[in-house]
């Protein structure tokens, strides 16, 4: 697998219409290496929190998403802190599927009073679970310092920087982990 042909998934991980999640990612998505794909998977368009979904069958969104999911080499996880954690929609998401992320490397874009910084640290304890490799470095947006007046997304210049690593991190993982997906995809 070289660079040229990578599958990342962008994973906005909140419900909330005032959520930054949407701003965090935009900022960022631009300093993709040439050659790297990016996917965005909305919570808000992915209902697997719905317990019903199995119920009623699963609407083109989903069938999208999941197939993107299938398809990522790596995901980048845009979360919010919320109560010290995740959010549950984010959770339930995570728990709805199993397979589709084994053998993936993540890495997290984390935002909130401490730069989101137990959010990340519980991604990372569930990524385990899941046979994912979490990437050492967490872009952490603080809501003191990385927004104007608390609303308006301006990152510290070495944001930038924590964020090209980040990639650069998803990027030599999922690269190393392929072909224990391939081997998973011809069990």
């Amino acid at each position: 697998m070289s660079e040229q042909n990578l599958k990342l998934v962008a994973f906005c991980g909140s419900l909330r219409k005032a959520s930054f999640n949407r701003m965090a990612l935009h900022a960022f998505t631009e300093r993709l290496a040439a050659g790297v794909t990016l996917s965005t998977i909305e919570i808000g368009d992915w209902p697997l929190y719905n317990a019903d979904i199995q119920a009623i069958g699963f609407p083109d969104k989903v069938q999208a998403a999941h197939k993107a999911m299938v398809e990522a080499d790596g995901i980048v996880f845009v979360t919010p802190e919320y109560n010290r954690s995740i959010p549950g929609v984010l959770k339930n998401a995570i728990d709805f599927l199993y397979a589709e992320w084994n053998n993936k490397a993540m890495g997290v874009v984390s935002y909130g009073v401490v730069g989101g910084a137990r959010a990340a640290e519980h991604l990372r304890l569930v990524a385990g679970e899941l046979q994912m490799a979490d990437v050492r470095t967490n872009v952490a947006l603080s809501m003191f310092s990385d927004f104007e007046n608390f609303t308006d997304l301006k990152p510290a210049p070495y944001q930038a920087g924590a964020l090209d690593t980040l990639f650069s991190q998803v990027i030599a993982w999922s690269e190393a982990l392929a072909p224990l997906r391939q081997a998973s995809k011809a069990a």
